[in-house]
């Protein structure tokens, strides 16, 4: 089927990429977000973000104008039922997910198809709740969306072919690349990238190295253009933490069991760039780091 029109449930960070990759790419979209607050800036996000790419040649004004205007803010939900395809990125908790498919259900078109953004929630689980598991998948942008390249495709057991085909049809038209996951913990991604930040973590929590080492060691010695501790943060602790218990919770496995240091960062609210405070603090403008 041909997607026309598509609806993104979350207006936060990732909510506000997807929203703009896609309306570059020529679709509609109605973004939609509980907080009045978040629609409202959303708006301002987004051109901000075109601007950026306006002043380093990667787009024209009149692409940045187009794609403003090909997006739609949607504060009703049953709006969103008029989409083609409709994204849900809301925040990583399964029951907040569950409640936000249940609100939709009344308001669908036949054909739609329903997606999550998770980055690690069982899409079979998900898709179980809805009347329409065989359209129903996983599809996993990285942060931040219009800059990263990658997108995962997530099948549910129920997932049909036609449902995939018009998924990887749509990634490709936004100019990314896809790559097909089955649906287990985490998926590729963060199945590999989450614990080793975790074990980073840990190497912290032993006292192996410090902050400023743990990340150095990463960056000049194994060639990551950002040190592990330094990219929690910026993922979010909190992020972090739901994936390590996804994992461990899901494998029944000790290796996949949370740093007692990491839950007491999320206990703390200290999560990162996003509260001004994780394993670096950022309140000061140039980053400290807090251990």
């Amino acid at each position: 089927m041909e997607i026309k029109r598509v609806g993104v449930i979350g207006a936060g960070q990732m909510g506000n990429g997807i929203a703009h990759v896609f309306a570059l790419a020529g679709y509609e979209v109605l973004l939609n977000d509980v907080s009045k607050t978040a629609l409202e800036a959303a708006p301002g996000i987004i051109g901000g973000n075109l601007d950026r790419q306006v002043a380093r040649g990667r787009i024209t004004e009149e692409e940045r104008d187009r794609a403003l205007g090909q997006i739609e803010i949607a504060p009703e939900i049953a709006t969103i039922g008029a989409a083609d395809l409709v994204i849900e990125a809301a925040t990583e908790r399964e029951e907040l997910k569950h409640k936000i498919f249940a609100s939709l259900a009344p308001h669908l078109a036949e054909h739609t198809i329903l997606t999550s953004n998770t980055s690690s929630i069982s899409i079979t689980r998900l898709a179980s709740q809805t009347d329409r598991p065989e359209r129903f998948m996983g599809l996993h942008f990285m942060n931040p969306v219009p800059v990263m390249q990658l997108v995962e495709l997530i099948r549910g057991i129920a997932t049909d072919e036609p449902t995939y085909k018009t998924m990887a049809a749509v990634v490709t038209k936004l100019g990314k690349t896809y790559s097909s996951a089955e649906d287990f913990p985490a998926f590729i991604v963060n199945r590999i990238l989450v614990p080793m930040i975790n074990e980073a973590v840990y190497t912290l929590y032993e006292g192996v190295g410090t902050v400023s080492s743990i990340d150095t060691s990463m960056k000049l010695g194994a060639n990551h253009p950002m040190g592990p501790l330094e990219l929690g943060d910026f993922i979010g602790l909190d992020t972090c933490l739901a994936i390590m218990n996804v994992l461990h919770e899901g494998l029944a496995d000790t290796k996949y069991r949370p740093c007692p240091l990491l839950v007491k960062y999320v206990e703390a609210g200290w999560l990162g760039r996003k509260t001004q405070r994780g394993f670096y603090d950022y309140r000061s403008g140039t980053p400290v780091p807090t251990r």
